[in-house]
Order: C-alpha cells, then structure tokens, then sequence
C-alpha cells in the first residue's frame, strides 16, 4: 500500500507543478515558472523510472494522482497569483 500511496504522491506533485507552472507561464511570473520548472523536472526523474516498470495498477493510480494534480495546481496557482 505505501507503494502505491508513494507512486499516486509523486504523480500528483509533478501534474500539479505542470498545471501550475501553465498558469504562471501564460501571466510572465518568473518566479513561479523557475520553481516550477525545476520541481517537474526533479520529479520526473523519479517518476519516469517507476511508472515504466510498474504494473498496470501502479500505472493507474500514477495517473489518478496525476489527474488530481492538475486540478489542484490550476486551483492552487490561482490561489497564489491573486
């Protein structure tokens, strides 16, 4: 369980970063860009090695996180900006 639990909290950090660091790219705040341009980037590193040689329901709930993710950093970059 704690495997799974690890897999669905890296994917949702790193789609999180990607949703937010959208928002951030299309209003020019540098500093959001910076921090979340390194934060996806250190991510992947970890979760591209995962995923590929995970099961399929390692696979699934990578992307349940990730999806949920990318809700919350639209939400959250939002938040942050205003």
């Amino acid at each position: 369980m704690r495997q799974y639990l690890v897999i669905f909290a890296t994917g949702f950090a790193q789609v999180l970063l990607v949703s937010a660091n959208t928002y951030f790219i299309s209003r020019t705040a540098w500093i959001g860009i910076a921090t979340c341009g390194f934060g996806i980037s250190y991510l992947w590193t970890f979760n591209v090695r995962k995923v590929a040689i995970g099961t399929r329901t390692g696979q699934f709930v990578y992307s349940t996180g990730a999806m949920l993710g990318g809700l919350t950093g639209v939400m959250l970059a939002k938040t942050l900006k205003h």
